[in-house]
């Protein structure tokens, strides 16, 4: 934090516990930030393309399979045991331009941001199919 040192020395250790609450700046910018979610339907846009992702990550043939979960754009592929790990399929999917994030040893957990396009959501499809099934 930068200010003047006396506004600053009225601050003790463990007085002040919020980054941003109450700041005029952090309040127009979180007004703002649900603006643009009411008015670019932002949670409707989640909920269609995550369906989108969801059906298509169900489609992939891959025997380790157990379950694709979720809701919306945040989605998950849970693996039973086997030779794949989370990891790896996080990895090879890096490869392919595809940034997701393995949880514990048997999941692997995919948050697209709410502005994804279609097009975007067909290529996270493609490369996971690709990945999963040239390794069933």
């Amino acid at each position: 934090m930068v200010g003047a040192k006396e506004v600053l020395g009225l601050f003790r250790p463990g007085e002040h516990g919020s980054t941003f609450g109450g700041m005029p700046l952090s309040c127009a910018v979180s007004r703002e930030a649900l603006r643009v979610l009411v008015d670019e339907d932002l949670a409707g846009r989640a909920a269609r393309l995550g369906a989108r992702l969801r059906q298509g990550l169900a489609a992939i043939r891959c025997d380790q399979i157990k379950e694709v979960r979720g809701q919306g754009l945040l989605l998950a592929i849970e693996f039973k045991p086997g030779p794949r790990t989370a990891r790896g399929v996080c990895e090879a999917l890096q490869v392919e331009g595809i940034l997701c994030k393995e949880t514990h040893a048997t999941t692997v957990r995919f948050a697209p941001p709410l502005v994804i396009t279609e097009p975007e959501i067909d290529l996270i499809i493609a490369a996971t199919k690709k990945v999963l099934e040239s390794q069933s």
